[in-house]
């Protein structure tokens, strides 16, 4: 008789799965072993003890049932007809090795030198990506990185390799796996104190590859799905992440002193602070938390950067000067030498660029419209950002944009703008008018 691979037991009966079906954590159980659970009064996940969604959803684990059904017509093979077929048969061997990979990466007893070499195994096998999913990776996962006990935590700060390493390669998997995903409710557990903490503590203290891939998650938690009720949950866990003073604090330090090695980490910041950005709940929380100044810096340096994320910086700024205090933030951002005005400044350089004039960049253009929009709102209630950004050459930068391929939006608001800043127009500009 074949022994049973442990990801076709139920975790409560120890059973062969007869009707498999995963909870919003992401576990999976067999029907009626669940059922009894929940008839008992208890309202929380057997494995992980995590709080269920009220009501609860049973959502059938179709992919599982299908394997288990693969795996048991092998065992009635006789040897003349044991083909091997890489679309329909599943290999003892592979069920096995997830097996064996999952029990190192889930005991104690294993090092984080045991748990590497167990997660190398399976991102270089990117045939059974699906099967990880289905087979509970994704919660499993997201506890190793974000449940790091303080003995771990010190590991990584002191730069231990293969601490440092385990986590690369765990938030890896985590990347590879959510976009496969349909129900991804084992994310819910990032709302807990606890992995939020973790989450601040290796943005701070982690290698340029974990702040990158931090930032992805957030990209990924923030993307919507055909799933009302799942863009609900990502919508609120966006909340409480753009609400959390140290990881937006992270967030800034790593838009505001990037070493030569990290720009690609700062842009990674930029991207995680667009997706935070897109939830009105958390404008404020981004304001209150340095994020004006720190996108100001980012244009400033990388406005003439190949490839730069300057345009979606702006267009962040745009969303956040909905606050006023945002907008004071801006009049009153320091350049290097300490005199203000490098907000509006950095706004003026992104209202056009020669280098956009030839190429129909979709990103470029939409800067162009944001730093408008963004001129536009500071300098309606302010005669001290009107002559900023007429000091800054906006005029030129107007005129310039005008004549370019931008869109008829973009032009409506530049000769807006051009007739709010009509009146401190020098003598010497005066010709320009007849243009508007």
């Amino acid at each position: 008789m074949m022994s049973i691979p442990e990801l076709f037991i139920c975790p409560i009966s120890l059973e062969l799965f007869k009707d498999p079906v995963t909870l919003c954590t992401g576990l999976t159980y067999d029907r009626s072993s669940i059922q009894k659970w929940l008839a008992a009064g208890n309202l929380t996940c057997p494995v992980t003890m995590q709080k269920l969604d009220d009501p609860i959803t049973m959502v059938p684990n179709h992919t599982l049932r299908h394997l288990i059904t693969q795996w048991l017509q092998m065992g009635t093979q006789t040897q003349n007809s044991n083909r091997s077929d890489d679309h329909c048969v599943l290999e003892t061997a592979t069920i096995d090795s997830l097996a064996s990979v999952k029990h190192v990466l889930k005991s104690n007893e294993f090092g984080f030198k045991s748990k590497v070499l167990a997660l190398e195994k399976i991102t270089s096998s990117p045939s059974t990506d699906y099967l990880l999913l289905q087979l509970g990776y994704l919660p499993l996962l997201l506890e190793l990185v974000f449940g790091l006990v303080p003995e771990a935590r010190v590991l990584l700060i002191s730069e231990e390799y293969y601490c440092i390493k385990f986590v690369e390669l765990a938030l890896s998997c985590v990347l590879m796996l959510l976009p496969l995903g349909v129900e991804l409710d084992s994310l819910n557990m990032l709302k807990e104190e606890r992995k939020l903490s973790s989450f601040e503590v290796l943005l701070a203290c982690g290698s340029a590859f974990i702040r990158i891939n931090l930032c992805r998650l957030i990209e990924a938690v923030s993307a919507s799905d055909s799933s009302s009720s799942s863009t609900s949950r990502r919508k609120r866990l966006c909340i409480v992440l753009g609400k959390h003073r140290g990881i937006l604090n992270q967030l800034v330090q790593l838009i505001l002193h990037p070493n030569d090695s990290e720009e690609e980490a700062a842009d990674a910041a930029i991207r995680a602070l667009s997706a935070l950005s897109s939830f009105e709940e958390n404008i404020e929380s981004l304001v209150r938390n340095g994020m004006v100044n720190g996108l100001v810096t980012y244009i400033t340096r990388t406005v003439n950067r190949e490839r730069s994320l300057a345009p979606l910086a702006t267009a962040i700024i745009e969303r956040l000067l909905g606050v006023e205090s945002a907008r004071e933030e801006l009049l009153n951002s320091n350049s290097n030498n300490g005199t203000s005005g490098n907000g509006i400044h950095a706004l003026v350089k992104m209202v056009f660029r020669v280098s956009w004039s030839d190429v129909d960049d979709h990103e470029h253009h939409r800067g162009s419209e944001s730093a408008v929009s963004s001129l536009l709102i500071v300098c309606n209630d302010s005669l001290s950002a009107r002559e900023e950004a007429i000091s800054a050459g906006v005029l030129t930068q107007l005129l310039l944009l005008m004549q370019s391929q931008c869109s008829s939006s973009t032009k409506a608001k530049a000769r807006k703008l051009l007739k709010l800043l009509r009146t401190k127009w020098s003598q010497d500009s005066k010709q320009f008018i007849s243009m508007v």
